[in-house]
């Protein structure tokens, strides 16, 4: 098996950094264990590359952020494997993996070509059920919509779908995405952005000193819920943020909530209700970061747009989280990372690259664990430039944003020969309002602040909506 050039994985995580904008003398500071041991996931993409160098980059963005408050340096470590595991979403409760897809989604073959069906949110699956002319809810059997789906044109399909408020996926390659008025809103398009909002002062920070985490004391409003968004906020929170998670007591969530959940108070407001739009109104009012991942104008028309955010809590850092952009005709669509593959061309490439004539995803959801690092690097990023600048900030990143970086990495030869190791090295084990949760340890090794959650997961409205004291 071939293994990438030595130099590559260091090269993709200076070219990271230098979209944060922080200054570049941190980069000795970085170790990259495992750089040059080729694949460790079967892909002839280099999805190695793409965990570990973007997970060194929040990583790196924290321990600068502990240079900037205590003047000191420490070593920031991410092996190679121990990243690419992390980004599985593997965990299990009280011994039981717990099933992350429900059976009607996934790929299917259509009139001329490929679909691909997300049906984990019950709204989403009978919005697919309605359009194929099927009963809704649980017991339609999936051969029924793979009958059915049998006669339509696969973009069809898919511009019906999102009509029905439901989510699906032509699949395409490469040359048809390029082409494709999203794909060229996206060409140019940076895989993280950093932009001013407005004139504002320093906001203080609480004092630290050597023995603090990083991002101590620092607050974080995590208003996401699938994977990307929550993974950003989870990482944060391991480099010792105070993040609070806010969910709706009427929207669904994944299983993988548990997983995610780690290091972060939670607690529920109703949007829709004045009297909880008032409350997250007065969390913001003392935060550092407010990160938010509903489709977008969602916020804006409750009067949360950043423009607004900022403007009533100047110096505010805003994470804005999309599937395909916030430029574009499908700026407003909804999407997940499996569809954002299957839309913009990496199912059939990967399908290509093994031979296989049926889509192939990736062998891990890439885009949304990138998604989440780079979140992380540039809302770090802009907390720094918020510190030593003043100002309020915008950070964007979209998952199809990242999927055109991880296009414009080297592709592995031989990588999909790659044999996926065993997690249990990596595993921890502990107690949380979910059960035993066995997940993941955190890959960043720093060498003065070990990155740890000290909250344990726990269920949507366990806590107050209040920022601790």
């Amino acid at each position: 098996m071939d293994a990438p050039p030595p130099a590559t994985r260091k090269q993709v995580l200076a070219g990271l950094w230098q979209h944060g904008g922080l200054p570049g003398q941190a980069l000795a500071h970085a170790e990259l264990p495992g750089a040059q041991a080729g694949p460790v996931l079967p892909s002839h993409f280099d999805v190695t590359a793409a965990a570990q160098a973007s997970l060194a980059a929040a990583a790196l963005a924290a321990a600068e952020l502990w240079h900037l408050r205590t003047g000191q340096r420490q070593h920031v470590g991410v092996a190679a494997e121990h990243a690419a595991l992390e980004c599985c979403a593997h965990f299990a409760l009280n011994g039981q993996v717990p099933p992350l897809w429900d059976p009607l989604s996934g790929l299917y073959p259509c009139a001329d070509g490929w679909v691909r069906v997300h049906a984990n949110f019950a709204h989403h699956r009978d919005a697919a059920l309605r359009v194929l002319g099927l009963p809704a809810g649980a017991g339609t059997p999936r051969a029924a919509a793979a009958a059915a789906l049998a006669g339509w044109p696969a973009v069809a399909f898919e511009d019906a779908v999102a009509a029905a408020g439901g989510v699906a996926a032509a699949a395409r390659s490469f040359e048809q995405w390029d082409a494709h008025p999203q794909g060229q809103a996206l060409a140019a398009a940076p895989p993280l952005c950093i932009t001013r909002l407005g004139d504002a002062s320093p906001l203080p920070w609480p004092a630290a000193t050597p023995a603090s985490p990083p991002l101590a004391g620092l607050r974080v409003l995590d208003l996401t819920r699938i994977l990307a968004g929550p993974a950003a906020a989870r990482l944060l929170a391991a480099y010792g943020a105070d993040v609070l998670m806010v969910n709706g007591p009427h929207l669904p969530n994944i299983e993988a909530i548990a997983d995610l959940s780690r290091g972060k108070l939670s607690c529920q407001l109703d949007l829709r209700d004045p009297a909880g739009l008032d409350r997250l109104l007065g969390l913001a009012d003392s935060a550092h970061v407010f990160l938010q991942g509903y489709r977008p104008g969602a916020l804006a028309a409750r009067g949360l747009s950043p423009q607004a955010l900022a403007q009533r809590r100047p110096g505010l850092v805003v994470g804005t989280l999309t599937a395909y952009g916030d430029t574009g005709p499908w700026a407003g669509r909804r999407g997940f990372d499996s569809l954002v593959q299957t839309a913009s061309g990496f199912n059939l490439a990967e399908a290509a690259a093994a031979g296989s004539a049926k889509p192939q995803a990736l062998p891990m959801q890439v885009l949304d664990y990138g998604a989440g690092h780079l979140l992380a690097l540039g809302l770090q990023a802009a907390l720094h430039r918020q510190h030593t600048q003043g100002g309020s900030w915008h950070v964007r990143v979209s998952l199809a944003g990242v999927g055109q970086w991880l296009r414009s990495l080297p592709r592995v030869p031989g990588g999909l020969l790659a044999q996926a190791p065993p997690f249990e090295p990596y595993l921890e084990t502990t107690d949380s309002g979910f059960g035993r949760l066995t997940a993941l340890r955190h890959a960043a090794q720093f060498s003065r602040t070990p990155a740890r959650w000290l909250r344990p997961a726990m269920p949507p409205g366990s806590h107050p909506p209040a920022w601790p004291g």
